[in-house]
């Protein structure tokens, strides 16, 4: 069996393949962190995540580097079953871009703590740690096949108290979590176009973009007509995980 590499030499990887004209690029995207940017690919990282295998102690590592694209790696090699909830509050609060908290949210949301850290940072005033709370919600939306209707319709207040927050990386994963919960089956539709129609009447700019963007997409033909179709090809039943 191979030797796994190292975070050293995975670094030293990462700065070959870097590109400066890309990570001029990310920022036209509005991926501006404080930390180094490499301009290197998701699609790159993903492979890469491939041919090291999972790894605690390495995710750990390339954490530590405070390299944007290798925090990215860090939560594609990190084991969930591993992460702490101190692990995750460590990174959270270092969270500095958009597409970090995106990516990062996959491997958050394997993890026992996502339902608890929604509410947690949901209520915290830092824009990407309040993003992650949102995003965790869409991914959970998205993933988890054994979530009941139940328990999305508890997140419909957090999505409503959040979705008055002007900044535009929250109020963009608060319209990315309602939309998604609305295309899980035909009953969560109706309820999420409800809860739009009611985050519509609020006085605020982002709540109006929101309930205008939610509502174009959870009532348009394309999303009416696979429900029709299908309860969902992600819908539940029983008990139990680009910018959007």
């Amino acid at each position: 069996m191979p030797e796994r590499p190292s975070a050293r030499s995975i670094l030293a990887r990462l700065r070959r393949i870097a590109s400066p004209e890309d990570a001029a690029g990310m920022a036209r995207f509005g991926i501006r962190p404080r930390s180094r940017v490499l301009g290197i690919s998701i699609w790159e990282l993903r492979k890469i995540a491939k041919e090291t295998g999972k790894s605690h102690r390495l995710a750990g590592e390339l954490w530590k580097s405070g390299i944007h694209e290798a925090r990215i790696l860090a939560g594609f090699v990190e084991e969930p079953e591993k992460v702490t909830e101190q692990q995750l509050e460590r990174w959270v609060k270092t969270f500095d871009s958009w597409d970090v908290v995106d990516q990062v949210s996959e491997l958050f949301v394997r993890t026992p703590f996502a339902r608890k850290k929604i509410r947690e940072w949901s209520m915290r005033e830092e824009e990407f740690v309040k993003r992650t709370a949102f995003t965790l919600i869409a991914e959970l939306a998205w993933h988890d096949k054994g979530m009941a209707d139940a328990e999305f319709e508890r997140f419909f207040p957090l999505i409503k108290r959040g979705a008055v927050d002007e900044r535009n990386f929250v109020k963009k994963a608060v319209n990315w979590a309602l939309r998604n919960i609305g295309k899980r089956n035909r009953a969560l539709n109706a309820r999420a176009i409800q809860v739009a129609k009611d985050i519509q009447r609020m006085d605020s700019r982002a709540a109006r973009w929101i309930a205008s963007d939610t509502l174009r997409e959870l009532t348009g033909p394309a999303v009416q007509k696979r429900l029709a179709r299908h309860t969902a090809p992600f819908a539940r039943t029983g008990p139990p995980s680009v910018q959007r």
